[in-house]
Order: structure tokens, then sequence, then C-alpha cells
């Protein structure tokens, strides 16, 4: 088995899912006791976090950059970044870095293509939404994402923020976010992509009106394919 470098922290809830989802993952597949191996590298989120309302992206990325190639240096055998939004600094985080590096948004924009769907419905934090880094790259695999109205957009990213990443999970974000979905299938969406790795959370295909698509088991499923590829 490869070992898996995870950049993560950003938010340790996300974090915290990833842990669980690789190593149940890998007893699924494998059997007994088996687990993922991993070498994690968590990050303070509040400084994260105050680069980001800051604007300061230069600053992150070479935090990222240092950390990725710390992850690389300890052995990792190919990196993985427990977080959409900070897929933004890909660029710069990967400078230098050689390992080979598996990219959340392709991960799932191919999981979408072969289910045979088209338009996602992309709900995240307002940078994942509001900037192109993320939407540019579903269509470059050939999607057409669409986005929530500017009201739902900041209520999506508020629950994130102020509840999600703290660990808060409320019945009524719970029913806000099942409504804007619904409002984003009204307008033509055939599916809902759970942009943040702690939507989850909340929106499940238990209560989504859409084919949900979460960004957390998609990633870590080919994180586990990679890694156990001969």
């Amino acid at each position: 088995m490869k070992t898996i470098g995870i950049l993560g922290g950003m938010s340790a809830a996300s974090t915290a899912l990833y842990y669980d989802v690789l190593n149940r993952g890998a007893r699924a597949r494998l059997g007994g006791l088996h687990s993922a191996d991993l070498l994690i590298r968590s990050l303070d989120f509040a400084l994260v976090e105050e680069m980001q309302a800051a604007g300061d992206w230069d600053a992150a990325g070479l935090m990222l950059n240092r950390e990725a190639r710390a992850l690389e240096a300890g052995g990792a055998d190919f990196l993985m970044l427990a977080t959409n939004t900070m897929h933004k600094l890909v660029e710069s985080m990967l400078d230098g870095v050689s390992i080979p590096f598996l990219h959340i948004a392709d991960a799932t924009a191919h999981q979408i293509s072969a289910a045979g769907l088209k338009r996602p419905g992309l709900m995240a934090t307002a940078y994942t939404m509001e900037q192109s880094f993320y939407t540019d790259r579903l269509r470059t695999a050939g999607l057409d994402p669409m986005l929530p109205g500017p009201e739902d957009r900041a209520e999506t990213h508020r629950i994130i923020y102020d509840e999600l990443c703290v660990g808060m999970v409320r019945e009524e974000s719970r029913q806000s976010y099942v409504e804007i979905a619904g409002r984003l299938a009204k307008r033509g969406a055939d599916c809902v992509i759970l942009g943040c790795t702690e939507v989850g959370l909340l929106l499940n295909a238990a209560n989504a009106p859409l084919p949900v698509f979460d960004t957390t088991e998609i990633h870590c499923a080919a994180a586990l394919e990679l890694a156990l590829a001969a």
C-alpha cells in the first residue's frame, strides 16, 4: 500500500472525516485489521482562516507549499489536500514537489460524468463558489456547474464557518441546506456537489432532493484506488 500524504486541518472536522473514511475504506477493501497508510499534517485553521479573510493567498500558498514539501520528505507517495477551498492554491502549493497530487475537483467531475449527469449545483464556501478556480476545473471536465443565488451562497458559507468548522450540527441548518439544494433543482441542476468537505455533515443522499456527490467520500475513494494500485 502506498503512503497517502494528507494536508489537512482546514478544518479539523473535515480532516477527522478523511481519517475515518480512508480507514473504513481500507478495511472494507482489504479486510481484517487493515487500515490506511497515512501521513497527516494538520494545520491550525484559525491561522488559515485569517489569511483567507484578509485575501493573503500568497502567504497561504507559501505555507501550503512548505507543508507539502514536508509530507514528501516524510515519505508520502502522493498528496491530497483535505479541503476544497484551498485547492485555489494548488499551483503554488506544488512548486518543487515531485510526487503526484490527487485533485478533488477532478475526482468529483469524473464521478459525475460517469453517472451521466452534466449540470451540478455547487454548495461550498463563498471562495469556492464565487472564484473561478473550482468551477473552471469542472467546466474543463465537460460539466456545466451552477451556483445558488446570492442569499443562499451567503447562508451556505455562514453555516460552514460558524457551525460546521467548529463541530456544530444544527437541524435548522440541515433544513436550510435541503431547501437550498431544492432551489438548485428547480433551476435545472441535475445533481449537487457537496463542495466543502464539511457539507456532508448536513446534506446527504437520504435528505437531498437531487443525487449527491460528496467530495470527501469521492476524494477518499480515489485515494484508496491509487494507494492500492500495483
